[in-house]
């Protein structure tokens, strides 16, 4: 059995507020690994800065390896734990931005990092597109990192599958009036390619928009391993902040994909509109 516990993370950024942001990330991890031993730890998209930023990104985005990931590599070799968080990068041309995910391991190194490829609204303006699609090999397994529209196309998590994923690191800012997609595309990401999707959505309001949680990990035939759907404010009826954890196996991986061979009867060769643009 390769038996690995995830803990998904849904918090509400301070909009703009890094160093405040990083204090929140900090303490859910102390939280967390302090109750359980916890092998991975996810946080949602843009988790140290906010959503609704425009302009200010440019202020806030910082290169890799730099200050912020430097800090969340300490964390990471404190508790002994990887640690997936999503912040806005730069390149050395200071005007290149991109809406990243970066992954430390539990020595305190940076295991990889990825730019979102799939840009939505506003971010187009804001961000420039990635163009690859890593699949970062970890002491824990195979894991391809993914951001929120992202999820929202085939294409990626099966590419990262074909490519050896067993595990799918979702950060997300899905808003409220969209929670049906959330919920349905991590659960069919996991069946279709048969692995493990620990997706961690934020939850709060920024300048217009409401984002709704429901952070959750999802196996290869779709079970439910952990939920945070029913964490909500008694009064306002608003998702709050909060994480969830759960223990999987990788192993059941190899087992599904030989019981249904999803995978092995694809036919590519008929494929080929796929690859054509609309």
């Amino acid at each position: 059995m390769r038996e690995i516990t995830i803990a998904t993370v849904q918090m509400k950024p301070a909009l703009g507020e890094s160093e405040d942001n990083l204090v929140k990330m900090s303490d859910f991890v102390s939280k967390i690994a302090s109750q359980q031993k916890v092998d991975l730890i996810v946080f949602p998209e843009l988790a140290t800065s906010g959503y609704e930023l425009g302009v200010r990104f440019t202020e806030l985005a910082q290169r890799v390896p730099g200050p912020t990931v430097n800090l969340m590599a300490q964390r990471a070799a404190e508790f002994g734990v990887h640690i997936a968080f999503g912040m806005v990068t730069k390149e050395k041309v200071e005007s290149i931005l991109f809406n990243s995910a970066v992954l430390v391991g539990p020595d305190g190194e940076m295991l990889g990092m990825y730019n979102k490829i799939h840009l939505r609204g506003e971010e187009r303006m804001a961000f420039r597109e990635g163009f690859r699609m890593p699949v970062i090999e970890t002491e824990i397994g195979q894991v391809g990192l993914l951001l929120g529209w992202d999820l929202a196309f085939p294409e990626v998590a099966r590419c990262l599958a074909l490519e050896g994923a067993e595990l799918l690191c979702v950060m997300a800012n899905w808003e409220t009036t969209q929670m049906q997609e959330w919920r349905t595309y991590v659960q069919a990401r996991a069946f279709e390619n048969s692995l493990f999707v620990a997706g961690a959505n934020r939850v709060g309001e920024d300048v217009t928009l409401n984002f709704g949680g429901e952070s959750m990990i999802v196996g290869p035939r779709g079970k439910t391993y952990a939920s945070l759907a029913d964490e909500k404010d008694p009064e306002s009826g608003q998702p709050r902040e909060g994480y969830c954890v759960a223990r999987i196996d990788l192993d059941e991986i190899r087992k599904h994909r030989e019981e249904y061979q999803t995978l092995q009867t694809r036919q590519p060769s008929v494929y080929r509109t796929i690859v054509r643009k609309y």
